[in-house]
Protein backbone atom coordinates (compact mmCIF):
# COMPACT_ATOMS: atom_id res chain seq x y z
CA UNK A 1 0.00 0.00 0.00
CA UNK A 2 1.42 3.53 -1.28
CA UNK A 3 2.60 5.44 1.91
CA UNK A 4 0.60 7.56 4.01
CA UNK A 5 2.96 9.03 6.91
CA UNK A 6 1.41 10.04 10.09
CA UNK A 7 2.29 13.88 11.26
CA UNK A 8 5.43 14.50 13.27
CA UNK A 9 5.29 15.28 16.80
CA UNK A 10 6.06 18.77 16.01
CA UNK A 11 2.86 18.83 13.39
CA UNK A 12 0.45 18.49 15.75
CA UNK A 13 -1.69 21.23 17.60
CA UNK A 14 -0.58 22.13 20.84
CA UNK A 15 -4.23 20.24 22.22
CA UNK A 16 -3.07 17.13 20.59
CA UNK A 17 0.22 16.25 23.05
CA UNK A 18 -1.27 17.13 26.40
CA UNK A 19 -2.12 14.87 29.07
CA UNK A 20 -5.62 13.92 29.60
CA UNK A 21 -5.39 15.65 33.24
CA UNK A 22 -4.84 18.24 30.81
CA UNK A 23 -7.22 17.44 28.29
CA UNK A 24 -10.30 17.16 31.47
CA UNK A 25 -9.61 20.37 32.76
CA UNK A 26 -9.95 21.94 29.63
CA UNK A 27 -12.98 20.36 29.01
CA UNK A 28 -14.62 21.33 32.28
CA UNK A 29 -13.61 25.19 31.91
CA UNK A 30 -15.50 24.80 28.42
CA UNK A 31 -18.31 22.90 29.91
CA UNK A 32 -19.23 25.10 32.11
CA UNK A 33 -19.37 28.09 29.81
CA UNK A 34 -21.08 26.33 27.29
CA UNK A 35 -23.84 25.29 30.12
CA UNK A 36 -24.63 28.99 30.98
CA UNK A 37 -24.10 30.36 27.11
CA UNK A 38 -27.03 28.05 26.42
CA UNK A 39 -29.20 28.54 29.75
CA UNK A 40 -28.80 32.40 29.29
CA UNK A 41 -29.62 32.99 25.34
CA UNK A 42 -31.66 29.54 23.87
CA UNK A 43 -35.24 29.55 26.11
CA UNK A 44 -35.95 26.16 25.07
CA UNK A 45 -32.35 24.76 27.28
CA UNK A 46 -33.56 27.45 30.06
CA UNK A 47 -36.59 25.83 30.33
CA UNK A 48 -35.18 22.20 29.87
CA UNK A 49 -32.88 22.81 32.72
CA UNK A 50 -35.56 24.49 35.02
CA UNK A 51 -38.01 21.94 34.55
CA UNK A 52 -35.36 18.99 35.49
CA UNK A 53 -34.34 21.19 38.48
CA UNK A 54 -30.83 21.70 37.39
CA UNK A 55 -28.77 24.85 36.84
CA UNK A 56 -25.08 25.60 34.98
CA UNK A 57 -23.96 26.04 38.25
CA UNK A 58 -24.49 22.21 39.64
CA UNK A 59 -21.42 21.16 36.96
CA UNK A 60 -19.06 20.58 39.34
CA UNK A 61 -17.12 18.23 37.07
CA UNK A 62 -17.52 15.98 34.24
CA UNK A 63 -19.69 13.20 36.03
CA UNK A 64 -22.29 16.00 36.18
CA UNK A 65 -23.31 16.21 32.77
CA UNK A 66 -24.66 13.12 33.11
CA UNK A 67 -27.37 14.82 35.46
CA UNK A 68 -28.72 17.37 32.36
CA UNK A 69 -31.46 16.45 30.28
CA UNK A 70 -31.01 15.23 26.55
CA UNK A 71 -31.32 17.11 23.49
CA UNK A 72 -33.01 15.56 20.16
CA UNK A 73 -33.18 15.61 16.81
CA UNK A 74 -37.35 16.54 16.95
CA UNK A 75 -36.76 19.73 19.82
CA UNK A 76 -34.67 20.60 17.16
CA UNK A 77 -37.72 20.46 14.80
CA UNK A 78 -39.70 21.58 17.30
CA UNK A 79 -37.99 25.27 17.32
CA UNK A 80 -37.54 25.29 13.49
CA UNK A 81 -35.91 27.78 11.90
CA UNK A 82 -33.76 29.76 14.50
CA UNK A 83 -35.42 28.97 17.76
CA UNK A 84 -31.94 26.97 19.12
CA UNK A 85 -29.98 30.06 18.01
CA UNK A 86 -27.79 30.83 20.89
CA UNK A 87 -26.58 34.86 19.37
CA UNK A 88 -28.41 36.94 17.69
CA UNK A 89 -29.53 36.18 13.70
CA UNK A 90 -27.14 38.93 12.41
CA UNK A 91 -24.23 37.36 14.10
CA UNK A 92 -24.80 33.99 12.34
CA UNK A 93 -23.13 33.95 9.19
CA UNK A 94 -23.77 30.79 7.93
CA UNK A 95 -26.92 28.24 7.91
CA UNK A 96 -26.70 24.74 7.12
CA UNK A 97 -29.57 22.54 7.03
CA UNK A 98 -30.78 18.65 7.09
CA UNK A 99 -33.09 17.60 3.52
CA UNK A 100 -35.75 16.71 5.59
CA UNK A 101 -37.19 13.84 3.57
CA UNK A 102 -37.84 12.46 6.63
CA UNK A 103 -39.49 15.10 8.57
CA UNK A 104 -39.09 19.36 9.38
CA UNK A 105 -35.40 20.35 8.23
CA UNK A 106 -32.75 20.80 11.22
CA UNK A 107 -30.92 23.73 10.87
CA UNK A 108 -27.65 24.60 12.14
CA UNK A 109 -26.53 28.32 12.73
CA UNK A 110 -21.91 29.59 12.79
CA UNK A 111 -20.73 32.39 13.91
CA UNK A 112 -17.73 33.37 12.41
CA UNK A 113 -16.06 32.09 15.10
CA UNK A 114 -17.61 28.58 14.68
CA UNK A 115 -16.38 28.56 11.43
CA UNK A 116 -13.31 29.15 12.15
CA UNK A 117 -13.02 25.87 15.03
CA UNK A 118 -14.74 23.86 12.30
CA UNK A 119 -12.05 24.61 9.64
CA UNK A 120 -9.53 23.96 12.12
CA UNK A 121 -10.91 20.34 13.42
CA UNK A 122 -11.36 19.53 9.83
CA UNK A 123 -7.79 20.33 9.12
CA UNK A 124 -6.62 18.37 12.20
CA UNK A 125 -9.10 15.55 10.84
CA UNK A 126 -7.03 15.52 7.41
CA UNK A 127 -3.84 15.62 8.49
CA UNK A 128 -4.36 12.72 10.63
CA UNK A 129 -5.45 11.15 7.49
CA UNK A 130 -1.96 11.27 6.04
CA UNK A 131 -2.58 14.70 4.70
CA UNK A 132 -0.03 17.54 4.61
CA UNK A 133 0.02 21.20 3.09
CA UNK A 134 0.46 21.36 -0.35
CA UNK A 135 -1.66 17.93 -1.27
CA UNK A 136 -4.37 18.29 -3.87
CA UNK A 137 -7.89 16.96 -2.19
CA UNK A 138 -10.77 16.10 -4.54
CA UNK A 139 -13.94 16.57 -2.44
CA UNK A 140 -16.65 14.81 -3.50
CA UNK A 141 -18.91 15.54 -0.72
CA UNK A 142 -21.96 17.51 -1.98
CA UNK A 143 -22.09 20.76 -1.19
CA UNK A 144 -24.85 23.40 -0.30
CA UNK A 145 -27.15 22.86 2.96
CA UNK A 146 -25.07 20.00 3.42
CA UNK A 147 -22.16 20.29 5.68
CA UNK A 148 -20.09 17.98 4.25
CA UNK A 149 -18.21 19.46 1.04
CA UNK A 150 -18.09 23.21 2.65
CA UNK A 151 -16.47 21.29 5.94
CA UNK A 152 -13.81 19.55 3.49
CA UNK A 153 -13.22 22.31 1.56
CA UNK A 154 -12.55 24.89 4.46
CA UNK A 155 -10.58 22.30 6.48
CA UNK A 156 -8.63 21.35 3.22
CA UNK A 157 -7.88 25.21 3.08
CA UNK A 158 -7.03 25.75 6.08
CA UNK A 159 -4.14 22.67 6.53
CA UNK A 160 -2.54 24.25 3.20
CA UNK A 161 -4.08 22.03 0.14
CA UNK A 162 -5.23 22.95 -3.32
CA UNK A 163 -9.01 21.96 -3.47
CA UNK A 164 -10.99 20.70 -6.46
CA UNK A 165 -14.73 21.24 -4.96
CA UNK A 166 -16.14 18.67 -7.65
CA UNK A 167 -19.10 17.83 -5.06
CA UNK A 168 -21.31 14.57 -5.49
CA UNK A 169 -22.73 12.83 -9.08
CA UNK A 170 -21.29 12.75 -13.30
CA UNK A 171 -19.01 9.82 -11.82
CA UNK A 172 -17.60 9.56 -15.33
CA UNK A 173 -16.16 13.53 -15.09
CA UNK A 174 -15.04 12.39 -11.56
CA UNK A 175 -12.85 9.89 -12.88
CA UNK A 176 -11.81 12.21 -15.26
CA UNK A 177 -10.57 14.73 -12.82
CA UNK A 178 -9.20 12.12 -11.00
CA UNK A 179 -7.11 10.88 -13.58
CA UNK A 180 -6.19 14.57 -14.97
CA UNK A 181 -5.61 16.64 -11.89
CA UNK A 182 -3.83 13.65 -9.85
CA UNK A 183 -5.33 14.48 -6.75
CA UNK A 184 -3.83 13.13 -3.56
CA UNK A 185 -7.10 12.22 -1.42
CA UNK A 186 -10.12 12.22 -2.55
CA UNK A 187 -12.94 13.17 0.41
CA UNK A 188 -16.43 11.09 -0.24
CA UNK A 189 -18.98 8.57 1.17
CA UNK A 190 -17.73 5.02 1.49
CA UNK A 191 -20.55 3.93 -1.21
CA UNK A 192 -20.22 6.39 -3.51
CA UNK A 193 -15.86 5.03 -3.72
CA UNK A 194 -17.58 2.20 -4.62
CA UNK A 195 -19.09 4.05 -7.26
CA UNK A 196 -16.12 5.29 -8.68
CA UNK A 197 -14.28 2.40 -8.24
CA UNK A 198 -16.62 0.89 -10.95
CA UNK A 199 -16.40 3.66 -13.19
CA UNK A 200 -12.92 3.34 -13.26
CA UNK A 201 -13.17 -0.10 -14.53
CA UNK A 202 -15.83 0.88 -16.82
CA UNK A 203 -13.49 3.22 -18.95
CA UNK A 204 -11.06 1.13 -18.63
CA UNK A 205 -8.50 2.17 -16.35
CA UNK A 206 -6.64 0.64 -13.84
CA UNK A 207 -8.01 2.00 -10.23
CA UNK A 208 -4.49 1.08 -8.48
CA UNK A 209 -2.65 3.12 -11.11
CA UNK A 210 -4.36 6.80 -9.78
CA UNK A 211 -2.52 9.25 -7.92
CA UNK A 212 -4.83 8.61 -4.81
CA UNK A 213 -3.35 7.98 -1.69
CA UNK A 214 -5.65 8.92 0.97
CA UNK A 215 -9.60 8.28 1.16
CA UNK A 216 -11.39 10.04 3.76
CA UNK A 217 -14.76 8.57 3.83
CA UNK A 218 -18.06 9.20 6.67
CA UNK A 219 -21.43 10.23 6.21
CA UNK A 220 -22.91 6.75 6.58
CA UNK A 221 -21.53 3.32 8.73
CA UNK A 222 -18.97 1.17 6.76
CA UNK A 223 -17.42 -2.13 7.42
CA UNK A 224 -13.90 -3.41 8.20
CA UNK A 225 -14.79 -5.55 4.95
CA UNK A 226 -15.68 -2.45 2.73
CA UNK A 227 -12.38 -0.56 4.06
CA UNK A 228 -10.51 -3.96 2.92
CA UNK A 229 -12.63 -3.84 -0.57
CA UNK A 230 -11.72 -0.25 -0.98
CA UNK A 231 -7.76 -0.80 -0.16
CA UNK A 232 -6.95 -3.32 -2.00
CA UNK A 233 -9.34 -2.03 -5.76
CA UNK A 234 -7.45 1.17 -5.25
CA UNK A 235 -4.14 0.96 -3.19
CA UNK A 236 -4.82 3.44 -0.91
CA UNK A 237 -5.34 4.71 3.18
CA UNK A 238 -9.30 4.08 4.06
CA UNK A 239 -9.81 6.31 6.96
CA UNK A 240 -12.93 7.08 8.58
CA UNK A 241 -14.21 10.34 9.64
CA UNK A 242 -17.25 10.95 11.88
CA UNK A 243 -19.51 14.13 12.44
CA UNK A 244 -23.21 15.27 12.12
CA UNK A 245 -24.72 19.00 11.19
CA UNK A 246 -26.32 19.34 14.68
CA UNK A 247 -23.34 19.17 16.38
CA UNK A 248 -21.16 21.10 13.96
CA UNK A 249 -20.66 18.93 10.70
CA UNK A 250 -17.83 16.34 9.58
CA UNK A 251 -14.51 16.71 11.74
CA UNK A 252 -16.03 15.86 15.40
CA UNK A 253 -13.86 12.42 15.14
CA UNK A 254 -11.14 10.78 12.70
CA UNK A 255 -9.04 7.63 12.27
CA UNK A 256 -5.32 8.34 12.99
CA UNK A 257 -3.51 6.71 9.57
CA UNK A 258 -1.29 4.83 11.43
CA UNK A 259 -3.38 3.03 13.53
CA UNK A 260 -7.07 2.78 11.67
CA UNK A 261 -8.26 1.84 15.18
CA UNK A 262 -11.13 3.86 15.53
CA UNK A 263 -11.73 7.70 14.85
CA UNK A 264 -10.47 9.29 18.17
CA UNK A 265 -13.35 12.27 19.27
CA UNK A 266 -11.87 16.09 19.07
CA UNK A 267 -12.64 16.46 22.59
CA UNK A 268 -11.55 19.93 22.97
CA UNK A 269 -14.62 20.79 21.08
CA UNK A 270 -17.28 17.66 21.65
CA UNK A 271 -17.53 15.92 24.92
CA UNK A 272 -18.70 12.35 24.06
CA UNK A 273 -20.78 9.76 26.36
CA UNK A 274 -22.27 5.86 25.49
CA UNK A 275 -26.27 5.67 26.79
CA UNK A 276 -28.35 2.87 26.65
CA UNK A 277 -30.88 3.64 23.44
CA UNK A 278 -33.53 2.60 25.10
CA UNK A 279 -33.14 3.94 29.44
CA UNK A 280 -30.53 6.64 28.52
CA UNK A 281 -28.85 5.29 31.35
CA UNK A 282 -24.75 5.37 30.67
CA UNK A 283 -23.52 1.91 29.08
CA UNK A 284 -20.14 0.91 27.72
CA UNK A 285 -21.54 0.53 24.21
CA UNK A 286 -24.89 2.18 23.38
CA UNK A 287 -25.80 5.27 21.66
CA UNK A 288 -23.53 8.20 21.18
CA UNK A 289 -24.20 11.43 23.10
CA UNK A 290 -22.56 14.52 22.15
CA UNK A 291 -22.07 17.94 23.86
CA UNK A 292 -20.61 20.76 22.28
CA UNK A 293 -18.29 22.95 24.32
CA UNK A 294 -16.99 25.84 21.91
CA UNK A 295 -19.65 26.05 19.99
CA UNK A 296 -21.29 29.88 19.84
CA UNK A 297 -24.13 30.14 17.60
CA UNK A 298 -26.43 26.79 18.31
CA UNK A 299 -24.65 25.06 21.46
CA UNK A 300 -25.96 21.29 21.69
CA UNK A 301 -25.82 20.08 25.04
CA UNK A 302 -26.43 15.49 25.60
CA UNK A 303 -26.93 15.36 22.16
CA UNK A 304 -28.77 12.12 21.16
CA UNK A 305 -26.83 11.40 17.84
CA UNK A 306 -29.02 7.83 16.58
CA UNK A 307 -25.28 6.53 15.99
CA UNK A 308 -24.25 2.99 17.74
CA UNK A 309 -20.47 2.61 19.14
CA UNK A 310 -18.31 2.10 22.16
CA UNK A 311 -15.99 4.40 23.95
CA UNK A 312 -12.26 3.54 24.20
CA UNK A 313 -9.28 4.86 25.70
CA UNK A 314 -7.10 6.76 22.55
CA UNK A 315 -3.82 5.13 21.35
CA UNK A 316 -2.32 7.74 18.26
CA UNK A 317 -3.62 10.62 20.35
CA UNK A 318 -3.14 8.80 24.00
CA UNK A 319 -5.24 12.17 25.56
CA UNK A 320 -8.04 11.54 23.14
CA UNK A 321 -10.88 9.06 23.51
CA UNK A 322 -11.71 6.74 20.42
CA UNK A 323 -15.25 5.87 18.55
CA UNK A 324 -15.26 2.56 17.45
CA UNK A 325 -16.48 2.60 13.81
CA UNK A 326 -19.92 2.91 13.61
CA UNK A 327 -22.19 -0.25 13.66
CA UNK A 328 -25.43 1.75 12.99
CA UNK A 329 -28.02 3.61 13.71
CA UNK A 330 -31.18 3.35 16.33
CA UNK A 331 -33.23 4.53 13.70
CA UNK A 332 -31.39 2.03 10.67
CA UNK A 333 -32.50 -1.17 13.10
CA UNK A 334 -34.94 -3.23 11.26
CA UNK A 335 -36.83 -5.80 13.56
CA UNK A 336 -37.28 -8.80 11.56
CA UNK A 337 -39.48 -11.38 12.93
CA UNK A 338 -38.40 -10.48 16.20
CA UNK A 339 -34.63 -10.57 15.45
CA UNK A 340 -32.63 -7.21 15.54
CA UNK A 341 -30.98 -6.61 12.14
CA UNK A 342 -28.66 -3.86 10.68
CA UNK A 343 -28.16 -3.01 7.06
CA UNK A 344 -23.73 -2.94 8.19
CA UNK A 345 -24.40 -6.78 9.33
CA UNK A 346 -25.42 -7.52 5.66
CA UNK A 347 -22.85 -5.79 4.45
CA UNK A 348 -20.09 -7.85 5.85
CA UNK A 349 -21.42 -11.23 4.85
CA UNK A 350 -22.14 -10.02 0.95
CA UNK A 351 -18.80 -8.67 1.05
CA UNK A 352 -17.74 -12.43 2.37
CA UNK A 353 -19.64 -13.98 -0.30
CA UNK A 354 -17.75 -14.90 -3.46
CA UNK A 355 -19.06 -13.31 -6.51
CA UNK A 356 -20.85 -10.73 -4.94
CA UNK A 357 -20.40 -7.28 -5.18
CA UNK A 358 -20.65 -4.64 -2.48
CA UNK A 359 -23.48 -2.87 -4.34
CA UNK A 360 -27.11 -3.93 -2.39
CA UNK A 361 -29.82 -2.88 -1.38
CA UNK A 362 -32.89 -4.71 1.30
CA UNK A 363 -36.56 -4.50 0.48
CA UNK A 364 -38.90 -5.43 3.07
CA UNK A 365 -42.43 -6.42 1.85
CA UNK A 366 -45.45 -8.21 3.67
CA UNK A 367 -46.98 -10.49 1.40
CA UNK A 368 -49.15 -11.53 4.15
CA UNK A 369 -49.27 -11.63 7.92
CA UNK A 370 -45.17 -12.02 8.48
CA UNK A 371 -42.59 -9.53 6.89
CA UNK A 372 -39.71 -10.47 4.50
CA UNK A 373 -36.59 -9.40 3.65
CA UNK A 374 -35.18 -9.44 0.14
CA UNK A 375 -31.47 -8.63 -0.21
CA UNK A 376 -31.13 -7.81 -3.93
CA UNK A 377 -27.26 -7.39 -4.58
CA UNK A 378 -25.30 -7.16 -7.69
CA UNK A 379 -23.24 -9.90 -9.22
CA UNK A 380 -19.41 -9.31 -10.09
CA UNK A 381 -18.51 -8.91 -13.72
CA UNK A 382 -18.09 -12.28 -15.40
CA UNK A 383 -19.63 -13.97 -12.06
CA UNK A 384 -21.43 -17.22 -13.29
CA UNK A 385 -22.26 -19.15 -10.22
CA UNK A 386 -25.65 -16.62 -8.87
CA UNK A 387 -27.67 -19.50 -7.34
CA UNK A 388 -24.82 -20.94 -5.14
CA UNK A 389 -23.56 -17.15 -4.03
CA UNK A 390 -27.46 -16.68 -3.23
CA UNK A 391 -27.55 -19.96 -1.36
CA UNK A 392 -24.43 -18.96 0.63
CA UNK A 393 -25.39 -15.74 1.54
CA UNK A 394 -29.25 -16.98 2.58
CA UNK A 395 -27.47 -19.58 4.76
CA UNK A 396 -24.83 -17.06 6.24
CA UNK A 397 -27.73 -14.19 7.42
CA UNK A 398 -29.07 -17.09 8.57
CA UNK A 399 -26.24 -18.61 10.60
CA UNK A 400 -25.04 -15.54 11.76
CA UNK A 401 -27.84 -13.17 12.02
CA UNK A 402 -30.17 -15.58 13.06
CA UNK A 403 -33.27 -14.59 10.31
CA UNK A 404 -34.19 -16.41 6.97
CA UNK A 405 -34.43 -13.40 4.38
CA UNK A 406 -34.98 -14.05 0.43
CA UNK A 407 -31.73 -13.48 -2.03
CA UNK A 408 -31.81 -11.89 -5.77
CA UNK A 409 -28.49 -11.72 -7.46
CA UNK A 410 -28.99 -9.48 -10.16
CA UNK A 411 -26.61 -7.80 -13.31
CA UNK A 412 -23.57 -5.59 -12.94
CA UNK A 413 -24.96 -1.76 -12.73
CA UNK A 414 -28.56 -2.66 -12.10
CA UNK A 415 -28.84 -1.21 -9.03
CA UNK A 416 -28.83 2.67 -8.36
CA UNK A 417 -25.90 4.39 -7.47
CA UNK A 418 -26.04 6.73 -4.58
CA UNK A 419 -23.72 10.19 -5.20
CA UNK A 420 -24.33 10.90 -1.69
CA UNK A 421 -25.51 9.00 1.85
CA UNK A 422 -26.95 5.70 0.21
CA UNK A 423 -30.42 4.32 1.25
CA UNK A 424 -29.88 0.71 1.81
CA UNK A 425 -33.02 0.28 3.02
CA UNK A 426 -36.34 0.15 0.74
CA UNK A 427 -39.50 -0.28 2.73
CA UNK A 428 -42.38 -1.53 0.85
CA UNK A 429 -44.93 -2.45 3.31
CA UNK A 430 -46.66 0.65 3.90
CA UNK A 431 -47.35 0.67 -0.18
Amino acid sequence: MRRADPPRPEELDPIERVSRDELMALQLERLRWTLSHAYENVPFYRHKFDSAGVRPSDCKDLGDLAKLPFTTKQDLRDHYPFGMFAVPRERVVRIHASSGTTGQPTVVGYTRRDIDVWADVMARSIRASGGRPGDIVHVAYGYGLFTGGLGAHYGAERLGCTVVPVSGGMTPRQVRLITDFRPDIVMVTPSYLLAMLDEFEAQGLDPRASSLRIGICGAEPWTERMREEIEDRFDLHAVDIYGLSEVIGPGVANECVESKDGLHVWEDHFYPETVDPFTGMPADAGELVLTSLTKEGMPVIRYRTRDLTRLLPGTARPAFRRMEKVTGRTDDLIILRGVNVFPTQIEELVLRTPGLSPHFQLRLTRPERLDVMTVEVEARPGFEGRSEAAAALRKAVKDTVGVRVEVEVVDPETLERSVGKLKRVIDMRQR
